[in-house]
C-alpha cells in the first residue's frame, strides 16, 4: 500500500523586524525561487504571495517533511538566495519563527484568492494587524514579545 494524504497548508514569515526590503519588482522572482524550491521537496506550491515584509505559501507538505524542517530549508535557502542575487539589497535575514495553518481542501480556492492578493491587501491593513487577526481567527492565543 502506498501513502495517500493531502495536507494544505497555509505558513506565514516576515523579514527580521518586519523591515520592509523585499521589493514590488523583485517579489515574483522570489515567489517562482520557493516555488522551484517546494518542487525539488516534493511539496506542491497552490500559491506563494506577500508583501514588502513578509511572506505567505500555500503548499501541500509531503509526508517525507516535518513541518519545521521545510520551512527552515525555505527560509535559509531563499535567504541565500536573496543575498547572492542583488535584486535585494536591504534583505538581511528572516524572523525568527513562523506560523502555520492547515486548511480544509473545500477552502483552498478561498485561500489560494488571500495569498494571491497581499499587495491589495495590505493597501489597508499592516501585515502586523493581519497576522493578529489571523491569530484570534485561528483561535491561538499570541504572546506580544514574540509577534513577527
Amino acid at each position: 500500500m502506498s501513502t495517500y494524504r493531502r495536507m494544505l497548508v497555509h505558513i506565514i514569515f516576515a523579514t527580521k523586524n518586519r523591515v520592509q526590503v523585499l521589493p514590488d519588482a523583485a517579489r515574483t522572482e522570489l515567489f517562482a525561487y520557493i516555488m522551484g524550491l517546494c518542487r525539488n521537496k516534493d511539496c506542491f506550491p497552490y500559491r506563494i504571495g506577500g508583501y514588502r515584509e513578509h511572506l505567505h505559501l500555500l503548499i501541500d507538505l509531503h509526508p517525507s517533511l516535518a513541518l519545521a524542517d521545510f520551512v527552515r530549508i525555505v527560509k535559509t535557502s531563499s535567504s541565500a538566495w536573496m543575498k547572492e542575487n542583488g535584486n535585494f539589497p536591504r534583505f538581511r535575514h528572516w524572523q525568527d519563527g513562523y506560523a502555520a495553518f492547515t486548511v480544509d481542501w473545500d477552502d483552498r480556492e478561498q485561500a489560494i484568492h488571500y495569498v494571491a492578493n497581499q499587495e491589495e491587501h495590505h493597501r489597508e491593513m499592516s501585515f502586523l494587524d493581519e497576522f493578529k487577526l489571523l491569530m484570534t481567527k485561528m483561535d491561538v492565543v499570541i504572546d506580544e514579545r514574540y509577534l513577527p
